[in-house]
């Protein structure tokens, strides 16, 4: 399918699921916490969402079934990988030269002597030992080669026998037989039975699943990245869709400030999942970097701005304070209530947290953690930026922030920032 194609017919779909659902633009993008002018852009195909858990949800809100969400995301899929760069093959790298093979002398050699014979398995398990090789002659060469082929099969004669003692009925066999003996002298004065002993609860998963984007953009169009090289040269910055391949490529980090969604969804549709509380754990502080900082807009603003934890990286222990959105929509505006914890999933009523992280003074590498509870069970998901690794947010306070000039097709020093994000 031509490229156009799949992005025209992926955005076809969404704005039938759009006029499904009967939800204007601004109505419908403060239940998937997106801006408006977000929403609009997915649906007009200018830009094709990163992840599919938004459109997941839209769908669902819309009232399509399993199999419509299943044929929304292939389409998605199609999309999705119509906007991303194909990576070059490399070429095959030519197969070595097959070495001459070498044939061994045909000559008539005597008889092998005792002392060349292949070693034997002792009534021990030991090994006889044969003497030490006469000079290397033609003929010596040849009865070595001939020695070699008859030692090696009766190395293998002694490994099977070694296998026949050790493997005899009434010995464990498997993975068990692979541990080491324990040994008879005690290492340690604890006795054993006072470590208890792992529940099945420890290693089982938990009973929902989630996913964490922390390239969100404020009203989709907004953000800062520090990068540790000049403007010279520098392209133009990415559109919001591409920001993760963009900021991955350029060794981006985020300037001031970091805003993630976390998209959770319970495993079965009849048991609920309490979502407890969300904590913060700075695991890392510097100073600022002194990179070059890059407003990828002009401060574009929005029209909605959603409810979501607002944490301070500055102080010492952080927390995720939820705090008031604000919708100006309509003539005068309306406060968006602030909601805090506990919150409830299921497999078919999922939830989307959003979290914008600030910082002035320092390079804070952090990790947020939910607690959760369901059924009698209770736990605690580390939530980070993929594979392992805490945010990094570092701050811009006071530095120049450089803005792109579409005319010039340049970048130009704004003013000083003047604040955290």
């Amino acid at each position: 399918m031509p490229e156009d194609a799949a992005v025209e017919e992926f955005s076809a779909r969404l704005r039938a699921l759009k006029a499904r659902g009967g939800r204007s633009y601004e109505a419908l993008g403060r239940r998937l916490n997106v801006s408006a002018s977000t929403l609009h852009r997915y649906c007009s195909g200018a830009t094709v969402p990163e992840r599919f858990a938004v459109i997941d949800r839209m769908a669902r809100l819309c009232g399509t079934d399993e199999d419509e969400r299943r044929n929304l995301e292939e389409l998605w899929t199609r999309a999705d990988r119509s906007r991303r760069p194909i990576p070059q093959e490399r070429e095959p790298e030519p197969e070595p030269e097959p070495e001459p093979e070498v044939q061994p002398q045909t000559e008539q050699e005597p008889e092998v002597q005792d002392s060349e014979r292949a070693p034997e398995l002792t009534a021990l398990g030991t090994l006889t030992t044969a003497p030490a090789p006469a000079p290397h002659t033609a003929r010596s060469r040849s009865r070595s080669w001939r020695g070699a082929l008859v030692a090696g099969a009766g190395a293998a004669v002694v490994a099977l026998a070694l296998v026949l003692v050790l493997v005899r009925p009434g010995l464990p066999t498997g993975p068990e037989a692979a541990a080491p003996p324990t040994s008879t002298t005690p290492t340690s004065t604890t006795p054993p039975s006072t470590t208890p002993p792992s529940t099945p609860a420890e290693s089982a998963p938990p009973p929902f699943t989630w996913t964490a984007d922390s390239q969100v953009w404020q009203d989709g169009c907004g953000h800062v990245y520090l990068v540790d090289r000049g403007p010279r040269g520098f392209g133009p910055p990415p559109p919001p869709g591409d920001a993760a391949t963009w900021a991955g490529a350029k060794r981006a980090v985020h300037g001031g400030e970091t805003r993630v969604r976390i998209s959770l969804q319970g495993r079965s549709p009849s048991s609920a999942v309490v979502l407890q509380a969300l904590h913060v754990r700075v695991v890392g502080r510097a100073q600022p970097l002194p990179w070059t900082a890059y407003r990828m807009d002009n401060g574009c603003g929005g029209a909605v701005t959603p409810r979501h934890f607002a944490v301070d990286l500055d102080r010492p222990r952080p927390l995720a304070r939820s705090v008031d959105g604000y919708d100006a929509s309509g003539a005068e505006g309306r406060t968006i209530p602030a909601v805090s914890f506990p919150y409830t999933v299921t497999s078919t009523d999922p939830e989307e947290l959003l979290v914008t992280a600030r910082t002035a003074g320092c390079d804070c590498r952090w990790y947020l953690e939910l607690a959760w509870s369901s059924e009698g069970r209770s736990g605690t998901v580390r939530i980070g930026d993929g594979e392992g690794k805490p945010f990094r947010t570092s701050g811009i306070k006071g530095r120049p922030v450089h803005e792109y000039d579409p005319v010039g097709r340049r970048w130009i020093t704004g003013a000083d920032s003047g604040q955290s994000g």
